[in-house]
């Protein structure tokens, strides 16, 4: 059985964790491979977007502690498991040029968390336990999520769900602005919002997408510096010239990407 499937249709590159055994906690093996997936979509100038779902009762639950790499000897080194893995595959949504769509259909927990979390957009079933569990084996959040929960939550309630490890639901998630919606039909909603992007301007969607992440990083005047660097580049674009033409003619426009 494959651990990660793949298919493509309409523009829109789905890829499922498929682990469900092991509620998709992910190996070394696994995690490598979606990163190569993600990045090979996002080479792919036929894929428009990506939704990352999960197979079976968990979307993931984080680090597979069978694997050998976080589990042989007494003294393993996790920071080297964060390196070359985790944080490669957080970013590896992150910095994609794809919009990057988490369809949230089972359990979050632990890593699995930065990973979800990692996505542009996040439509999850409801009721949906988000479980740290760092805390309750020796660990601290990783990956990204201390970041994410500090600001979305303020250090009092991050802090609380770090240490005391209660779930959030879904709904939680969704009233503090870390989810974008929440129901029964999650994955429909998911790939309706695919669908609307891969009509839009590549370029216009790319830019947009880093520039909210760096205006995350950085002070007001940096994101105004960042916006107009980026305003001047898309107003050279053949897309802007696209846009403007469809506008004044009145249908819908064609976009390239360039």
């Amino acid at each position: 059985m494959e651990d990660i499937l793949i298919k493509n249709e309409n523009g829109t590159c789905t890829i499922t964790l498929n682990r469900p055994d092991v509620y998709n906690a992910l190996n070394r093996e696994t995690k490598l491979e979606l990163i190569s997936q993600i990045r090979k979509a996002g080479r792919d100038e036929s894929v428009k977007s990506i939704v990352l779902t999960g197979a079976g009762k968990a979307f993931s639950t984080g680090q597979d502690l069978n694997d050998r790499t976080v589990s042989d000897g007494p003294s393993v080194d996790l920071g080297y498991t964060l390196e070359t893995e985790w944080n490669p595959l957080v970013n590896a949504i992150r910095e994609s040029e794809k919009i990057v769509i988490g369809a949230i259909n089972g359990v979050v927990a632990g890593a699995g968390i930065s990973v979800a979390l990692a996505c542009d957009f996040i439509y999850a079933k409801n009721e949906i336990k988000f479980v740290s569990g760092f805390a309750n084996i020796g660990l601290c959040p990783d990956a990204g999520s201390s970041f994410i929960f500090a600001r979305a939550l303020g250090y009092q309630k991050a802090l609380e769900f770090f240490l005391t490890n209660k779930p959030m639901m879904s709904e939680d998630l969704e009233k503090v602005g870390l989810v974008n919606y929440v129901g029964e039909d999650f994955l429909e909603k998911a790939n309706e919002m695919a669908s609307k992007i891969n009509g839009m301007a590549p370029l216009s969607v790319q830019n947009i997408k880093k520039n909210l992440q760096f205006a995350l990083d950085q002070d007001f005047k940096e994101s105004m510096r960042r916006e107009t660097y980026t305003q001047r580049f898309l107003g050279n674009s053949k897309d802007y010239q696209e846009g403007l033409k469809a506008f004044f003619e009145k249908r819908k426009p064609e976009f390239k990407g360039h």
